[in-house]
């Protein structure tokens, strides 16, 4: 694993930012959208990842709000990218886990995450169609959830809808 200092983005980081999720997709719908996030004011964690050895971002995570009708009931992860140089090394465990622990003393009652079950269960990510909740994609083992609170469950089912912001990058 290698070192590094996570800490939340500075103005100077946007750039940084932009360029891994560049080099990490295939396309720069992922840079586009933090930016966009970022400028309606969404992007209420947005966290990187420094090498200690170049002091240069390598990996970023954010975070923006979600809804269940006209409820606000927590946070969805997304996107997260960590530079293709620097993969495999631990850098995204590390990001999301202390993101995750930045939430829980948010008070962040719920987290979502679409992506790859098998690693982001590591997490404690669960099947999110198992308590009630769809999501605008029309996925399901893929649309993962986990309540940081005991009453972060939604008491109700329904479908999660993330930011506008998402439906504006394709």
């Amino acid at each position: 694993m290698d070192a590094t200092l996570l800490r939340a983005e500075t103005p100077t980081d946007q750039s940084a930012i932009y360029a891994v999720h560049t080099a990490a997709f295939p396309t720069d719908a992922e840079a586009r959208l933090v930016n966009a996030l970022r400028a309606a004011q969404r992007l209420v964690i947005s966290w990187v990842a420094e090498a200690e050895e170049a002091g240069r971002v390598v990996g970023h995570v954010g975070f923006s709000p979600i809804m269940l009708g006209e409820q606000a009931v927590g946070l969805g992860l997304a996107p997260m990218a960590v530079l293709p140089t620097h993969q495999r090394r631990g850098i995204g465990s590390q990001l999301i886990r202390a993101s995750l622990q930045a939430c829980a003393q948010m008070n962040v009652a719920l987290v979502v995450v679409l992506g790859d079950p098998h690693y982001y269960q590591r997490f404690g990510f669960t099947r999110a169609s198992e308590r009630g909740l769809g999501n605008e994609y029309g996925v399901d083992a893929e649309f993962m959830a986990q309540a940081l609170r005991t009453e972060g469950w939604p008491p109700t089912p329904g479908v999660v809808r993330y930011a506008p912001e998402f439906a504006l990058v394709e």
